[in-house]
This record gives structure tokens, C-alpha cells and sequence, in this order.
């Protein structure tokens, strides 16, 4: 009788079922099985917070199927991702196939290979209560927050909008940058830059350091100009050499915020992107007549942690490939954050056989950068550290007038054992240009000659905006949410219309700071950066079994839902200023302004009431003219102009608002019923649907884009043009007792059929 092993994903049963043989049967979830309903709250308040789960539409099958195996199995092992969010799955799938004949084991490894895989079967668990109660509190706490901030949010300020316990937080972190960014003043300085020749080559620039005896701090152009003069006669000398010898040490290897932060510096990918593509090394890449191997370990993981036995394989790899000098006598050790978990090692290659050239041909382009950083951070990690030799040159006036008054500095680095950064050196943050002068090799107390003295103009500059690598490291700082959240964070600010990203920076819509402002206002502890954090720390205290997941969701529920009450009960909506443009209005000559709807933004006349002059806007606050379609209006036979509107694009009237007569776009297709035109049209969740212009006499309506062709099976007028998910396209016949469907090329959807 064969074992049972249930993971999540499809790819990973592969992998695991190359390593268990025969005598195992591996099965995938596919995800979650069960959750909370879409449709409403599926919190029982008044029953001490009990979620109602329910399963998810579309998995009955797979349950059936695991059902199936379940009872045919000897013995039962369940394995999904070893973190919280895995334990709540195990739980799920344990109590829809349990058994009272058969006991259900929890089986947990970090990584996909023969020996820990073989070692998770051995030595089987139980399923950690404590993991799936703090990840049920996580689950319930931001159902009751999202459900219950989305009413006042769509009463306040719009309809549609949604609000979240931790993502709310960081919209907040990006509104508040963004009000440093607008509140700085931009304050002028000066340096002066002097380049000097010595008795040896290369010549060098230097930097004023003190001028007349003080710290030099010029801030205008004219005080700049007075200081070149004056210096610019003198004679200088090198009165000073300091030579000190520094080490850099290696970077840790990966945790799951910093391989978000470097992959988003180095490879260009969301932190959303960087836990795709890791997931799918993590679960196993087919490696030709390898087979599917798992090449890194668990990717969600705050520990910098690793194994005795990876280390001691990638101490031999370095000592083999660059030599023994780039390997350091001890092992190297290195600390994580004292709020890490400690649940799982860093990540690293699973195994170091596999090299990224060497597999190159068997990963994508994504995928083969990402296990390339993995691999170079984690073998760099483990290699000795660089060493420099930085030098200071300290140049003195030697004329009699300002002697010792006036130094110049340069500063330089030499590179004397490359150490760790022959292979790695961490990506950074900082715009500036980083390069240091090559000094030349000088001895103290010589005579320099000034060969030029520019001054330089420089102005203080705003904190920069955040990018995916500072928002993420920003989060893991301040106790934000933790490693398997930071993705989705950034996912869903952006979804959700809060925040933009421009050239690779955040900054908040108009949306997001209406929102972000009224939360504030009115969930101060809710929206406090600390309270978030220690909510945190009070979710890993019930993964602890310290305190119960019921006490933390009631001591949150009760003065939260308090202060919800308080603010519906205040009328009115919030709404962000008209902005002010030079246009004018073109019925009554007044300014127009740039006015936030429920459907955004739009060009409006600043006489309104009086005046309902109003037109869309198109992208960066310009107005859409209405274009002349050569169609007459049937009742007043003035022209018909394209305009758009909430259900996108629609004919009217140009005599609007005399006469308000509207008419959809055709296609040019037929209807099947009527013989009437098909138009186009949107629902009120904005999905486009094409139905017969005759409705509601002719109710005939369809999903699927009309294509002006034959049925060549049927002889239907027209088919359906239906896209899925992967941008792949299928013609399909409208008639419902037809089955013809065809294969179309895959491209990508325009932005009306999306």
C-alpha cells in the first residue's frame, strides 16, 4: 500500500515524487482549499471571532481527488510550505480527508533535495496549532478591518474602494515622503575644487575643506568667486598622508527582504516578481535528463542562518575555484535581527553541483538572474574580506597670508586583496557616484602645483522617493508586516490605486492620500507605524503559544469598531481641492478646473453650478476633445461626436445639453435575434460585454468580442473572440449548440478589452 504525500503546488510534486520512488504517491493542493467567502465578512463577532471557512469555488475537485488517495494510502504525510500560511493549508486539507483509522502526519523540509525530503518522512510532526492560530488571527484581523473601513471609505469618498490593516500603513509610509518632498527647501552651497600635479603621477582634485580657518561653507555664487581669488595665488604644500588599512566584510546571504531589495537593484524585478520567480526554483526546474531539481532553499525566511553541512560545501567550492587565500580560517557567522523568526536557513542554492552557467540552457532569462544572485551572494558570503588601503592627502597654503587657514582634502582607495568582491558586491541605494580618486604616491611635506580652481555650484536635495528595494527594507525596519507579506504590500497599494510608480519610484495617487488622510484622522492607533509593528510581535506571541489568537482579535475589535462608529455618524464626503488650469471655459469664458468624481478626474467649469461645462480628461491632465463621428443626431440632426464616459467610449449629441440623445458604438455585426446592430457596452464593475442596440426588446448579449466571420461549422453569422488569463486568444461559435472553436495567436489584450 502506497504512502501519501499532499503538497501544494504541481510542479513540487514532481520533484518530490522523482525523490520518494514507488512506494509514494505525491498529490497538490494547488493552493489553498478552503477560505473565507468573497461575499461577505465570514466572521461570527458575536461567537468569539469564529471564521467560517468554506471551500474555495473550483477546488471540489481536487478534494475528491485527495479524498480518493486518502483512503487508499497506508500512510498520510502532508507538506505544504513550511511557514504559517502553510500550516493553516495542512490544516484544511487534514480535517476535509481525516480518517479516525488513520493518524495524519505534518511533514516540513527547507529545501527539495534527497536528504531532507528523506529526513521530513523519518521524523514526521503534528500540525502546529499555534502556527495556524496566529496565521487564523492575521486572516481574521484583516478581514474585519477591510470589511469594515470599506463601508465609510465608500461613503466618505467613493464607492469601490478597499482598505487593509498593514497596507494602509505603508500607503501612509509614501504620502508622508512625499509631504517631506514637497515641504523641503532647497537651500544653495558652494565647493571649491582644486586640482594639484605632484612629483608623481597622476594628477588629482581636492576639495577646500577650511577656509580663513573655519569649516568652509559658502552659499552663494559671489562669496565662491571671492574664495577662488583669493586662494589662487598661493603656494601649497602636502602637509599631511594618513594610510589606514580597512577591511569590508561580505553581505550575509539572503534573507527574504534583502534578496527582494537586491533583486529590485541588480535585476529590475518587483518584489512581487523576485517571490515568483523564487517559488518556481524553489519547487524544481527540469534539468534534462536531471529531471525536476529544486536549486534554492524556502524563500520566506528572516534568518541569515545556513547549515554545517552548506557551508562546509561552499567553503571546499571556494578553496577549489579561487584559492585558499579567499578563504577565511573560521567559518563565517552571521547574526540575524532579534525579531527574526529563526524558522528556516538563508537562502542559498540547494546545491552547489549546479552552477549557474552550467544550467543556464534550462532556465529562463528571470529565472537564470535570480539563481545567479542567490548563488554569488551566498558563495561570496562564505569567502574572506576585501582589503583596501585608503589614503588622505591633507594640502595646506604655504603663503605667509593664509597659512594653515586654508587645507584642502582629497581622499582616495586602493584595492589590495579583492577578497569576497571577486565574485559579489551588494548593489546600493545611494544615486551618487561612488568612484574615489586614484591618488598618486606622494611623500608629506613636497610642494604641489595648482594647476586649476574651479568653484562648484550644489543645492541641498529632498529624500528621495521610495523605490521596491527601500519601501521593502523600510517595512522590515520599522516591524512592517513580515518576509511572506512584503510582496503582496507592494502589489496591492499599486492594484488598489493608492499609490503609482514612476521611473521606478513610489508616490501616492490623489486617491491615496484622500484615503491615507481620512484614516488617519479618524484610526490613529490603526494607522500608527508602531501599533502595526507590535501587532506583529503579538502574532509571533501566539505562534509561541504565549497568549490566545481569540484575546488578541477582541482587544483590537472592540475600541477599533468604536471609532468606526463615531465616524459614520460624521456627514458629508472628503474630497481633494480643484486644481487650477489656464484653460477657459468655451460656453461662458471662465477658468476651468481640474475636479475629482467618483470615476476620477475630469476637466470641469469653476462656474458650476451655473455653468455644467465638463469634458474628460486623457492622460496628464489634458482634456479630450469630442471627435466629429460624420453621424446626424435622430432627433435634432446636429453632428454626433465620440466622447467617453464611465462605460467607456459612446456617441452624443454636440448640442449636449440642449439635447442629450446618446448612442453606442456599433461593430458592424449583426445580431442573431434581431438583426439589429451589436454595440459595445460596459458593466458596472467596468467589464466589457457586447449586446444588441435594441435592448430591452432584443436581450441578446455576449462576453465574447464579435468577429465578422462565419461559423465555418454551423454557418453562425459571427464568432466570439474569448481571451484567457496567458494573453492566448479562441474563436468560438455564439451559437450555444455549436462546439467549433479555434486557436488564435497569443498577443496582448489592448486596454478597452481589458
Amino acid at each position: 500500500m502506497k504512502s501519501l504525500v499532499i503538497v501544494e503546488s504541481p510542479a513540487k510534486a514532481k520533484t518530490i515524487s522523482k525523490i520518494l520512488g514507488k512506494d509514494f504517491e505525491v498529490k497538490a493542493s494547488v493552493g489553498h482549499i478552503k477560505d473565507l467567502p468573497s461575499k461577505e465578512m465570514g466572521i461570527d463577532i458575536e461567537h468569539n471571532f469564529t471564521p467560517n471557512y468554506i471551500v474555495i469555488p473550483g477546488k471540489e475537485k481536487v478534494i475528491r481527488d485527495l479524498r480518493k488517495s486518502a483512503k487508499a494510502a497506508g500512510t498520510i504525510y502532508i507538506a505544504p510550505d513550511p511557514d504559517r500560511e502553510g500550516e493553516a493549508i495542512a490544516w484544511h486539507i487534514a480535517g476535509e480527508i481525516k480518517d479516525k483509522k488513520k493518524k495524519i502526519y505534518r511533514i516540513k523540509f527547507n529545501e527539495i533535495t534527497r536528504t531532507a525530503v528523506l529526513k521530513a518522512i523519518e521524523e514526521p510532526e503534528e500540525i502546529d496549532m499555534h502556527k495556524v492560530d496566529a496565521q487564523q488571527a492575521r486572516r481574521v484581523l484583516d478581514r474585519l478591518v477591510g470589511y469594515e473601513l470599506s463601508p465609510l471609505l465608500w461613503r466618505k469618498v467613493r464607492r469601490g474602494l478597499s482598505a487593509g490593516r498593514v497596507q494602509s500603513v505603508s500607503v501612509r509610509l509614501v504620502v508622508e515622503r512625499e509631504r517631506e518632498i514637497e515641504a523641503f527647501k532647497q537651500e544653495e552651497y558652494w565647493s571649491i575644487n582644486a586640482e594639484f600635479e605632484g612629483s608623481a603621477k597622476p594628477v588629482f582634485w581636492s576639495r577646500l575643506f577650511k577656509y580663513k580657518d573655519k569649516k568652509v561653507d559658502i552659499h552663494d555664487s559671489e562669496a565662491a568667486g571671492a574664495a577662488v581669488s583669493d586662494i589662487g595665488e598661493s603656494r601649497f604644500v602636502l602637509s599631511g598622508i594618513d594610510r589606514k588599512k580597512r577591511k569590508r566584510m561580505p553581505s550575509p546571504p539572503f534573507i527574504t527582504s534583502t534578496l527582494q531589495q537586491e533583486a529590485s537593484r541588480k535585476l529590475r524585478f518587483t518584489a512581487k516578481k523576485t517571490m515568483m520567480v523564487a517559488q518556481q526554483l524553489y519547487e524544481g526546474i527540469e534539468l534534462g535528463e536531471e529531471g525536476s531539481v529544486g536549486l534554492i532553499t524556502y524563500m520566506r525566511t528572516d534568518s541569515t542562518r545556513i547549515s554545517a553541512e552548506a557551508q562546509q560545501s561552499a567553503r571546499e567550492f571556494v578553496e577549489k575555484t579561487y584559492g585558499k587565500e579567499y578563504l577565511p580560517e573560521k567559518p563565517p557567522q552571521y547574526k540575524s535581527k532579534a525579531s527574526a523568526q529563526e524558522a528556516h536557513e538563508a537562502v542559498r542554492p540547494t546545491y552547489l553541483t549546479y552552477s549557474p552557467e552550467e544550467i543556464k540552457q534550462y532556465l529562463t532569462k528571470e529565472q537564470n538572474g535570480l539563481y545567479k544572485l542567490i548563488w554569488n551572494r551566498f558563495i561570496a558570503s562564505q569567502m574572506s574580506p576585501a582589503e583596501f588601503e585608503q589614503t588622505t592627502f591633507e594640502i595646506s597654503c604655504d603663503t605667509e597670508k593664509c597659512k594653515g587657514a586654508t587645507v584642502f582634502r582629497a581622499s582616495g582607495s586602493v584595492i589590495k586583496f579583492q577578497g569576497f568582491m571577486t565574485l559579489y558586491t551588494e548593489g546600493t541605494d545611494d544615486l551618487m557616484d561612488e568612484s574615489e580618486a586614484l591618488l598618486p604616491d606622494l611623500k608629506e611635506g613636497e610642494t604641489l602645483k595648482l594647476l586649476n580652481l574651479q568653484p562648484k555650484q550644489h543645492f541641498t536635495q529632498p529624500p528621495p522617493r521610495y523605490t521596491e528595494a527601500t519601501l521593502v527594507k523600510t517595512l522590515e525596519e520599522k516591524g512592517i508586516g513580515r518576509p511572506s507579506t512584503y510582496a503582496a504590500i507592494l502589489s496591492t497599494i499599486q492594484d488598489r490605486k493608492y499609490v503609482q510608480k514612476t521611473d521606478g519610484k513610489f508616490s501616492p495617487t490623489e486617491l491615496g492620500v484622500v484615503v491615507n488622510d481620512l484614516l488617519v484622522e479618524r484610526f490613529a492607533e490603526l494607522m500608527d507605524i508602531g501599533f502595526t509593528a507590535s501587532m506583529e510581535e503579538k502574532l509571533d506571541h501566539i505562534e509561541d503559544g504565549k497568549t490566545k489568537w481569540e484575546k488578541i482579535v477582541k482587544d483590537f475589535y472592540k475600541p477599533f469598531h468604536a471609532k468606526l462608529t463615531e465616524a459614520l455618524a460624521i456627514p458629508g464626503k472628503v474630497k481633494p481641492q480643484d486644481i487650477a488650469t489656464e484653460a477657459t471655459c468655451d460656453k461662458c469664458g471662465l477658468p476651468m478646473v481640474i475636479r475629482w468624481g467618483r470615476h476620477g478626474r475630469f476637466m470641469a467649469c469653476s462656474g458650476f453650478p451655473e455653468c455644467k461645462n465638463a469634458m474628460p480628461i486623457d492622460g496628464e491632465n489634458q482634456a479630450v476633445e469630442p471627435v466629429d463621428t460624420g453621424e446626424k443626431c435622430t432627433k435634432c440632426e446636429a453632428p454626433m461626436i465620440l466622447k467617453s464616459g464611465r462605460f467607456g467610449k459612446f456617441l452624443a449629441c454636440s448640442k449636449y445639453p440642449e439635447c442629450k440623445t446618446t448612442k453606442p458604438i456599433a461593430t458592424g455585426v449583426k445580431c442573431p435575434e434581431d438583426a439589429g446592430d451589436i454595440v459595445e457596452r460596459r458593466s458596472k464593475k467596468g467589464r466589457s460585454f457586447w449586446s444588441c442596440a435594441n435592448y430591452p426588446k432584443c436581450k441578446f448579449a455576449t462576453w465574447y468580442k464579435p468577429v465578422n466571420q462565419k461559423c465555418p461549422q454551423c454557418g453562425a453569422a459571427f464568432l466570439g473572440e474569448k481571451w484567457s488569463k496567458g494573453g492566448e486568444v479562441t474563436y468560438v461559435c455564439v451559437n450555444k449548440e455549436c462546439d467549433y472553436k479555434a486557436e488564435g495567436a497569443k498577443t496582448e489584450k489592448t486596454d478597452q478589452e481589458t
